[in-house]
C-alpha cells in the first residue's frame, strides 16, 4: 500500500493534480490543534478567529468531545436509519427540549438541512390539499446552500448563474424591508426563508422590528417562517438560538456547522404541526443521524451548558465589539462593525481588499476568512478566553497601524478578489 508523504509541497502537488480546484487556500496546511489554536506542518502556531467558518464550536481536540467520539465510533459509527438509533432520539430529545421545536428531521450539512426545510415547507401545503402554495420568499443577499434546490434560493445571483436552469418557486426581496415582502406575498407563498444575521455577505443582521413584522405578517397569511441557523445557532449569537434574540419563534428552523463541533451534521426542526408536511417515505438520507454525528451533537450541548459557554460567548463578544470600535474610532481604516454573539463582520474603507486584511492578519497567525471587497469576517470557537480576544485585537490594531504608514493596494473590485494572491507588506512570522 502506498505511503503518501505529508510534506507540504506534495500535498500542494497532490490537490491541484487531484482535486477539484473550488477552493483557493491559503498557503499552508494544518496538522493539529488545540484550543483555539491550530499549528501548521511546520510547526507555526495559529489562532483560528474563523473556527472552521463556526463550527468548531468547543475549539479544537476538546477532551470531551474527542472522548465522545472515540468511545463511540469503537462501539458504532453507523448502522443506518432502517432501526432505531439511541444516539439520535436523545439528541432530537435534547434540540426539542431547547428549543421551539416538537420535531428534527437530521442530515449531514446546512445545504441538506435547507433543502429539508424547502421540501416540508412545499409537502406541507401539498399533504393540505393545496400543492400550489409552493413558492418562497427569500431575501437579497442570503446564502441557503450550494445544492441546486438552495442556490435557487441564495439570493446572489453569481451563485446561480453557472448553474442555469435552477430549481422554480423562489423570489427575491431586498433584505431588512418588510413591504418588500408584503408586496411579494400571494396565494402560491408557502413560506419566508430568513437568515437573521446574513454571513456570507459581510455579517448583516436583521432589524428586529423587522423580524417581529415578518413573524406576525406570516402567521396572519397563514405562511410558514424558515429561519437558517445554520451559522448563527448553538450559542454563536449569545443565546442558544438566535431567534431568540428577536423574542419569536419560527416554524422551521434549520441548524449544521456548530453542532456537533466539526463532525458533520445538519437539521430540520420544526413543530408537530408543520411535521404533516412529511410522510413515511417522503424524505431521508443514509448517514443522517448516525449514532456517531449524534453523539458528538449531544456532546456538544452538554458541554455549553456544563461550561456554561454562552455567558463566555456574551463576555467576550461584547470585549470585541468595543475594543474593534474603538480601534474604528481611533483609524479611519474600519467603517463598520457589526453582528451578533462571536459572528462579527469588521468593514473596511473603500481601497483596502479583504483579501489584503486576511493576509495581514494571517501574517500575524491570526486566521479570519475574507468576504466580498472590504469585509473579513470572525467566528472563534465559543471558547475563546478573554486574553486570546485581546491578542487578535492587539493584531488588528498592529496591521492597522501599519497599513496607516505604507496602504494595502486597492482591490480590484469583485468579489472573487477575496480568493487571490494579495501583495503584502513583509510582516513577522507567527509564534511557533
Amino acid at each position: 500500500m502506498m505511503t503518501i508523504d505529508r510534506d507540504f509541497a506534495l500535498t500542494k502537488e497532490y490537490d491541484k493534480k487531484y482535486c477539484m480546484q473550488v477552493f483557493a487556500p491559503l498557503e499552508v496546511a494544518f496538522r493539529k490543534g488545540k484550543g483555539v489554536y491550530l499549528y501548521d506542518t511546520n510547526g507555526n502556531k495559529y489562532m483560528d478567529m474563523i473556527g472552521g467558518i463556526a463550527v468548531n464550536t468547543l475549539g479544537h481536540n476538546n477532551k470531551a468531545l474527542t472522548s465522545t467520539i472515540s468511545k463511540q465510533a469503537a462501539e458504532l459509527i453507523h448502522c443506518s436509519n432502517y432501526y432505531y438509533i439511541p444516539e439520535r432520539s436523545e439528541l432530537a430529545f435534547r434540540l426539542c427540549t431547547l428549543s421551539f421545536a416538537d420535531k428534527v428531521f437530521f442530515s449531514n450539512s446546512g445545504a441538506e438541512a435547507n433543502e429539508g426545510a424547502i421540501k416540508l415547507a412545499r409537502g406541507y401545503f401539498y399533504h393540505k390539499g393545496q400543492p400550489e402554495k409552493n413558492e418562497i420568499i427569500t431575501a437579497k443577499m442570503s446564502f441557503h446552500g450550494r445544492t441546486m434546490a438552495t442556490i435557487a434560493a441564495t439570493g446572489q445571483e453569481k451563485f446561480r448563474t453557472p448553474f442555469m436552469p435552477v430549481v422554480p418557486g423562489f423570489k427575491y426581496v431586498e433584505f431588512n424591508d418588510f413591504d418588500a415582502i408584503v408586496e411579494a406575498a400571494d396565494d402560491k407563498t408557502c413560506a419566508i426563508m430568513l437568515e437573521l444575521v446574513q454571513g456570507e455577505s459581510g455579517v448583516h443582521p436583521a432589524d428586529e422590528d423587522y423580524v417581529k413584522k415578518v413573524r406576525k405578517f406570516c402567521t396572519d397569511k397563514g405562511i410558514l417562517l424558515i429561519i437558517d441557523e445554520v451559522q448563527t445557532g448553538v450559542g454563536r449569537t449569545g443565546r442558544m438560538f438566535c431567534y431568540e434574540n428577536y423574542n419569536i419563534t419560527p416554524d422551521i428552523m434549520t441548524l449544521a456547522k456548530g453542532l456537533a463541533g466539526g463532525v458533520p451534521i445538519g437539521a430540520t426542526l420544526c413543530t408537530n404541526e408543520v411535521s404533516k408536511g412529511f410522510v413515511v417515505g417522503d424524505h431521508g438520507s443514509t448517514f443522517g443521524g448516525n449514532p456517531l454525528a449524534c453523539a458528538a451533537g449531544s456532546c456538544v450541548l452538554n458541554q455549553i451548558a456544563e461550561k456554561d459557554i454562552i455567558s463566555n460567548v456574551n463576555e467576550v463578544s461584547s470585549y470585541l465589539f468595543s475594543e474593534i470600535q474603538a480601534l474604528q474610532d481611533k483609524y479611519n481604516s474600519i467603517v463598520n462593525v457589526r453582528g451578533k454573539g462571536l459572528l462579527i463582520g469588521i468593514e473596511f474603507r473603500e481601497g483596502i481588499s479583504s483579501a489584503g486584511m486576511r493576509e495581514q492578519l494571517f501574517r500575524k497567525g491570526m486566521l479570519v476568512s475574507a468576504i466580498g471587497r472590504s469585509t473579513i469576517r470572525i467566528a472563534p470557537p465559543l471558547i475563546i478566553t478573554l486574553g486570546e480576544a485581546k491578542k487578535f485585537v492587539t493584531a488588528l490594531k498592529d496591521v492597522l497601524k501599519a497599513q496607516k504608514k505604507n496602504p494595502l493596494p486597492t482591490s480590484s473590485g469583485s468579489v472573487a478578489d477575496s480568493t487571490q494572491p494579495t501583495m503584502v507588506m513583509p510582516i513577522e512570522a507567527p509564534d511557533k
